[in-house]
């Protein structure tokens, strides 16, 4: 086995701790993990975790690195070349989705970055809030020169979320789209839409974000709280991306869709209530998208190199790491968090 450093759940806390990582298997490469991103999945995950449990968890699913070694069959990674890793590190590869490339969506459910379960030993995966990662080649994609490796990190999670409902709708020159919540997700939605060539709108609670909704290149901002700005805005988009992470009701938001267009949901994946009239006025369309499989991950990645699309990030050295978590429970942040994992050396 092969041991790092990093921060494990304890007592409803983050402790520093020496962990595991298994020998390299023959498509295995090791990365020595320099940014990692911290998602309101890391949130979710160790607010659900049970201090009674004998798995162990370790979050972080979204980091850029350096390959330190590879395994005796790895052709395609060479040590010292910088890479990136998301939120899937291994799927059943025989299934009708990996067979088209979605590996996401893998019938027998794909092994996840952390708390996953590895498909040849049965161990609970752990994720990149640790100085090294283990993980088999096709599931590690090279970082394109020219993307800060701190920015670039939450690319592998929010915005392949964002950019899998992008490309598959069709977004392009022409396209009409309104990202619902300028958070982590929504930022990266708004640039990568922009770039597309779409005609881009911001739909917020907060006024205040108008600067930098278009800093970011939209077009425009509707305040979602102005019942007069929202009746105007409808049957205006043909693509709604809506990133808020809280449970909302969906009808206003599939009012501002066009007809035959499509309100994409991403950030509350739990439960909701939609009637069918609002569906049934204009032919819209209710969606959802969760990550992406491996050719739209590198597609994503050289489309951000292309366009020089990265997230807006705070950088924090990881034993600012609670910092990090309370302060992205009270939406402390633009726009995302990333964990400096060097102090732990």
């Amino acid at each position: 086995m092969r041991t790092t450093t990093g921060w494990r759940a304890d007592g409803g806390a983050l402790r520093r701790t020496s962990l595991q990582r298994r020998d390299l298997r023959p498509d295995d490469i090791a990365v020595r993990i320099d940014h990692c991103g911290v998602c309101h999945s890391d949130l979710h995950a160790l607010r659900d975790h049970d201090e009674r449990a004998t798995t162990p968890l370790v979050p972080g699913h979204e980091f850029t690195g350096v390959v330190t070694a590879t395994g005796s069959d790895v052709r395609t990674f060479s040590v010292g070349e910088p890479v990136a890793v998301g939120n899937i590190v291994d799927s059943c590869g025989t299934c009708a989705m990996c067979g088209a490339g979605q590996e996401n969506f893998c019938h027998s459910f794909p092994t996840l970055t952390y708390g996953g379960t590895d498909r040849q030993d049965g161990s609970t995966t752990l994720g990149g809030f640790s100085r090294e990662y283990v993980v088999r080649d096709t599931f590690a994609y090279p970082l394109p020169s020219g993307l800060d490796p701190a920015a670039a990190a939450p690319l592998m999670c929010a915005g392949v979320t964002v950019w899998e409902p992008l490309h598959s709708l069709g977004v392009g020159p022409g396209s009409r789209v309104a990202v619902a919540g300028l958070g982590g997700l929504g930022h990266l939605a708004v640039k990568m839409a922009v770039a597309l060539g779409a005609t881009t709108t911001v739909l917020s609670r907060t006024r205040d974000k108008g600067d930098d909704a278009r800093r970011l290149g939209a077009h425009d901002l509707v305040d979602s709280t102005d019942s007069h700005q929202m009746a105007e805005a409808r049957d205006t988009f043909d693509v709604v991306i809506d990133t808020i992470s809280a449970p909302h009701d969906l009808a206003p938001y599939l009012k501002v869709v066009a007809m035959d267009g499509t309100l994409s949901l991403l950030g509350y994946l739990g439960p909701v209530t939609v009637e069918a009239t609002d569906l049934l006025v204009g032919r819209k369309k209710l969606s959802s998208a969760g990550s992406g499989g491996r050719r739209s991950t590198a597609e994503m990645l050289r489309f951000c190199a292309d366009n020089n699309i990265t997230a807006d990030v705070e950088v924090l050295p990881s034993s600012q790491v609670e910092t990090a978590l309370d302060r992205l429970r009270r939406n402390d942040v633009r726009y995302r968090f990333v964990l400096d994992m060097s102090d732990l050396d």
